[in-house]
């Protein structure tokens, strides 16, 4: 094989049998329906940014759950096709909910606005779906106008954010989604010791709140607390299963540990668990862009260069602007003509 160099990240793939491949692609095949949409708040119509999306089967049950995204987009993937109900519930807005058939489309998209609820009682955003009529009028509202500031995704905002939910838990300090949202907007500042004192304070008052654990996990891996990330990836984990992005972040965290080592028996045991972790995010959401590039690099670490190429590509298609696809789009070409230069 020609050598290929390049700076992306690295993983190491255990070869999979050609059984298991089939059994793979065959549950993927089954696994194929998709629902993804966005949430906005009905005033003002920014973008809904962390907002607690659950996904339920239409007769009870709880398929996964997730936040929205800076730009207020979700997106459930990897489903088989039946019915579903989408529910949206964020403290001091109307609960929303819609129905969706999958039966017959394989992808559905929905929208949500969120209006302001001037009931007394107000829906939680945990992992339960308990209504949680302890929380105070006074840290409901601290709350909601923290939303609104938080919704414009400028540092202002996020400051101001922030300074409306220490309000909110000042007043009531079980306040859950107070805690959670906390956490994220100090995140979203890189204040990553604050933001940790939240969600460590969030996990404290529900420890099944799965999203805390997952965004612990993301802060000790930047911090490279290895140990730390894979326990609190493992806690979210063991109350939200179906979570493809918390999979992904395992996935680099045992990546990650052993990066620089050069002696196989030294890295292999962690990245073997790198590319279980990469194999389950993949079932849970074909469309998990960050996915198909580390898999990509599991495949070139073990020199199985067309493997790697057709998850390269994948990542491309699904993100062409991402961090990465510069350089990932250096590689394919070098991939590609390495490969041509080995045809007889």
């Amino acid at each position: 094989m020609c050598r290929l160099s390049f700076q992306l990240m690295v993983a190491v793939l255990v070869t999979l049998s050609s059984s298991s491949y089939v059994a793979f692609t065959q549950r993927n095949l089954s696994l194929s329906a998709r629902v993804a949409g966005q949430v906005r708040y009905a005033l003002g119509g920014a973008p809904a940014d962390k907002i607690l999306v659950r996904l339920e089967n239409f007769g009870g049950g709880v398929v996964n759950e997730i936040l929205t995204d800076r730009t207020g987009k979700f997106g459930f993937s990897g489903l088989v096709p039946d019915q579903y109900t989408v529910i949206v519930r964020a403290p001091g807005y109307v609960e929303m909910q819609k129905q969706i058939d999958l039966k017959t489309n394989n992808s559905e998209y929905v929208i949500f606005q969120l209006m302001a609820d001037r009931s007394e009682k107000q829906p939680r955003l945990g992992s339960s779906a308990l209504v949680d009529a302890n929380v105070p009028a006074a840290a409901q509202k601290e709350f909601h106008l923290a939303e609104t500031a938080l919704g414009t995704g400028n540092r202002q905002g996020i400051e101001e954010g922030i300074r409306h939910l220490e309000r909110a838990v000042s007043i009531y300090p079980r306040f859950v989604e107070a805690h959670l949202r906390l956490g994220t907007a100090w995140m979203d500042l890189g204040q990553w010791d604050k933001a940790e004192q939240a969600l460590q304070k969030t996990v404290e008052v529900d420890p099944r709140a799965a999203n805390a654990y997952f965004a612990l996990g993301e802060i000790y891996l930047r911090q490279k607390k290895y140990e730390q990330a894979e326990k609190a990836l493992q806690s979210g984990l063991a109350v939200e299963t179906r979570s493809a992005s918390a999979h992904l972040t395992l996935a680099r965290v045992y990546w990650d540990r052993v990066a620089g080592l050069k002696e196989e028996n030294q890295w292999r045991p962690s990245l073997e668990k790198s590319y279980q972790e990469v194999k389950q995010a993949l079932e849970l959401d074909p469309n998990l862009a960050g996915a198909h590039l580390l898999k990509g690099n599991l495949y070139f670490k073990v020199r199985r260069a067309a493997d790697a190429l057709h998850e390269y590509e994948e990542y491309l298609r699904l993100d062409p602007h991402g961090q990465f696809a510069g350089s990932t789009r250096t590689l394919v070409e070098k991939i590609r003509k390495a490969l041509a230069e080995q045809k007889p």
